[in-house]
């Protein structure tokens, strides 16, 4: 028995949120919620990079720091990490079994897939004694499984767009209005930059609850002449499936803050700094964490599957999630610095806003090949055909494929720079592919 089959047997209740369940739940299991300080984060995009800088950061000043995200490329160990290290497989099986055991069996209503691993990250957390967790909502926030600590050290929303729409609610005022619902009484937030509608939704939340409030801006990009050769080995020597090696060095400021800047895209001067606001929020509050733990736990982050090179039958290939608007646009805005024509390697699932993606991202000249996304809920390849062609009708090439072996196949052989992006389940299905 291996986590996975165990998993599985209660992926069929799908999404429900609501937090009576996760309560009753952890009830069972003695709260172990309780015994961790959290750093909570939310957001449509870039909340998984926020806790692989703060999860980074925290480790190098010597905490020791749980990190709980969502999806997983490749394995469910993944999901749950201490100092960067994921819970080894024996021990979430028996973890797993150990949280089965506690589901209620007087009525209790049977907790999702997603309530089961949240269970255990907390429980595993608990039993490893971490001197504090990061914490990345699932889906929303108010009703998401993660929300069940009153007293957070920092709640943090980093963007919204429109996603998730048939669960939210329609309008981006609605999505604030869920994401929001992570904020705790006089419990400190920390924003990114949202639009207006979102905006005040948040805002009037954070009056209604008199949370201290940090609005943050962009990191600025500094020049990385001057850093020592020695760190630029150390940095590359983290990176060495990154190309090109110069994108790794950059440097960027915050608030008096420099430090290394790993993870590749504009939006990164975003998240970046979202994460620096939080450390120094944490040493108002008393932690212990140099200039020097930050600079080196930025240079250290690792966050596979966005915006990632990688090298695959000596092609440099990018691969990147891009499953929504926003993330489609930094995605384009990135890829138009080569300056290039591409060919897009795409799954995407049938929830997903299938014409704004291609929007962002098809361009004339480029090709596009489509696939299922595997054991999923995937969007209809030939339905994605349709759409794509008529949001850009000057593509060179638009086909369909029964997989993604067989369209990369196809496109090793083109000279275009070769773009995997659509799902991270995708992208999961494709780095399995290449460690077999």
């Amino acid at each position: 028995m291996n986590p996975e089959s165990i998993l599985q047997t209660y992926q069929h209740f799908g999404i429900q949120l609501g937090l009576n369940r996760i309560h009753q739940l952890l009830n069972n299991l003695g709260n172990p919620h309780h015994q961790i300080p959290i750093i909570h984060v939310a957001g449509t995009n870039g909340k998984g990079s926020v806790c692989a800088y703060l999860s980074s950061i925290l480790t190098e000043a010597g905490y020791k720091t749980g990190r709980y995200t969502s999806p997983h490329l490749i394995d469910w160990t993944e999901r749950i990490c201490i100092n960067q290290k994921p819970i080894l497989t024996e021990d979430l099986t028996e973890i797993i079994l150990q949280v089965q055991n506690a589901i209620g069996e007087n009525g209790d209503d049977s907790p999702t897939q997603f309530e089961m691993i949240t269970a255990v990250a907390w429980l595993y957390f608990a039993r490893k004694k971490v001197d504090v967790a990061v914490i990345e909502v699932g889906l929303g926030g108010r009703l998401d499984a993660t929300n069940v600590c009153d007293s957070p050290l920092a709640s943090i929303i980093t963007s919204i767009s429109r996603e998730h729409w048939q669960i939210l609610g329609p309008t981006l005022g609605d999505i604030a209005r869920e994401k929001a619902g992570i904020l705790k009484e006089n419990c400190p937030v920390i924003i990114g930059n949202l639009p207006p509608e979102a905006k005040a939704v948040v805002e009037e939340r954070i009056k209604e609850l008199n949370c201290p409030a940090i609005w943050v801006q962009p990191a600025i990009i500094q020049k990385s002449q001057g850093k020592s050769q020695k760190e630029k080995e150390r940095v590359n020597k983290d990176y060495p499936q990154s190309i090109p090696h110069f994108q790794v060095l950059e440097w960027a400021e915050y608030e008096g803050i420099k430090y290394p800047l790993p993870l590749l895209g504009e939006i990164q001067l975003m998240n970046s700094a979202i994460a620096i606001s939080a450390i120094k929020l944490l040493q108002t509050q008393g932690w212990h964490i140099s200039e020097e733990a930050i600079a080196t736990g930025m240079a250290k982050t690792i966050w596979p599957g966005r915006l990632q090179w990688i090298t695959w039958h000596n092609r440099s290939l990018l691969i990147d999630g891009a499953h929504n608007r926003a993330a489609a646009q930094a995605l384009r805005h990135y890829v138009d610095s080569f300056d290039t024509a591409i060919t897009w390697v795409m799954g995407i699932l049938a929830s997903k806003d299938h014409r704004d993606i291609f929007t962002e991202l098809l361009r004339p000249q480029d090709r596009l090949y489509l696939v299922p996304v595997p054991d999923s809920n995937s969007a209809d390849p030939e339905e994605l055909k349709a759409i794509a062609q008529t949001v850009c009708s000057e593509l060179t090439e638009c086909h369909t494929y029964l997989n993604l072996d067989i369209a990369l196949q196809s496109a090793i052989l083109q000279d275009n720079l070769i773009v995997i992006c659509g799902s991270l389940y995708l992208i999961g299905d494709f780095l399995k592919l290449i460690v077999r």
